[in-house]
């Protein structure tokens, strides 16, 4: 369950939970497989296997666990069979048939075809900090992420938030690169290069030296940084973007060999444990990227 891609957003005022409301807050809108009819359902479920409680709580930070279920019907399917049919229709009656009519057709073949389908499963994962009022939520789509606040606004009548970073951090993310990075920092070998020009051109590098004179030349040039891979204090790797949503986290050995004592196959254990490591790391380096990008100025 260690979170790997972030979005990161901040409380505009505090936020405080009644475990017992919140519990049933969230049951109302609790996971339920899609119907017979169902194309999409989307609703909570516990972080934990075969538990009913549907979030978790550590220190203050409470864990919630998105799951959506879909119905495959693949496009191809659907129309194959709309051809057929009015190929079927203008055969027997030799007219054309209306776009209209076309339109009822085909959702008279998705609904047939619905209960056949296969379901594929989702989850979106994300942690509410209320100590630090920050809310990070395990996607890269932006999508994914306002669905999750959004049902979870649902669900608890407020929810207010405000993107971690109001603003761009690319002039500062490229100061990194031609200058210093802040300390407990390390830039790594990989990075885009953007130009500021509305149709400008986008540079991706990996296992390349930032301080080769080549590099810097395109900063030089008026070029800046979109994204950086960093590793900070030594707890972790990631790539960190000019919006300072964050992909590719990954701890190291150094984290999570704190953990090695669990066993795993004591699953609940290991989650609990895993969260409580990764959601204090994570909240660490939220609080030092408010630091190193002047976010409460904002």
């Amino acid at each position: 369950m260690w979170f790997k891609n972030l979005k990161l957003f901040q409380l505009t005022s505090p936020l405080s939970f009644d475990d017992d409301a919140l519990q049933e807050q969230l049951a109302a809108m609790s996971f339920r497989p899609c119907g017979s009819q169902d194309l999409v359902t989307m609703g909570w479920t516990s972080p934990f296997p075969k538990s009913e409680i549907l979030f978790h709580k550590v220190d203050q930070r409470y864990w919630f666990s998105l799951k959506k279920q879909e119905r495959l019907l693949p496009a191809a399917v659907i129309n194959a069979e709309l051809a057929e049919k009015v190929a079927q229709i203008e055969a027997d009656t030799g007219a054309p048939v209306s776009k209209k009519a076309q339109t009822d057709l085909k959702q008279e073949i998705v609904m047939r075809l619905l209960p056949q389908a296969f379901t594929k499963n989702s989850f979106v994962q994300g942690f509410v900090c209320t100590l630090t009022n920050v809310v990070v939520v395990d996607t890269s789509s932006d999508g994914s992420a306002e669905a999750f606040l959004a049902s979870l606004r649902k669900c608890i009548g407020s929810l207010p938030v405000v993107p971690f970073a109001k603003s761009t951090q690319q002039a500062l993310l490229t100061d990194w690169v031609m200058k210093d990075a802040p300390a407990n920092v390390e830039l790594l070998d990989e990075a885009e290069f953007k130009s500021p020009a509305e149709d400008g051109a986008v540079i991706r590098c990996k296992a390349q030296d930032l301080d080769a004179p080549e590099m810097l030349a395109h900063l030089q040039n008026g070029m800046l940084v979109q994204k950086l891979a960093i590793a900070w204090n030594e707890r972790l790797t990631c790539l960190l973007c000019e919006d300072l949503s964050i992909k590719r986290l990954k701890f190291t050995d150094i984290v999570k060999e704190e953990n090695q004592d669990v066993p795993k196959d004591e699953v609940n254990a290991r989650l609990d444990a895993d969260f409580t490591l990764m959601s204090a790391e994570v909240v660490e380096f939220t609080t030092a990227l408010k630091s190193m990008f002047s976010l409460d100025a904002e």
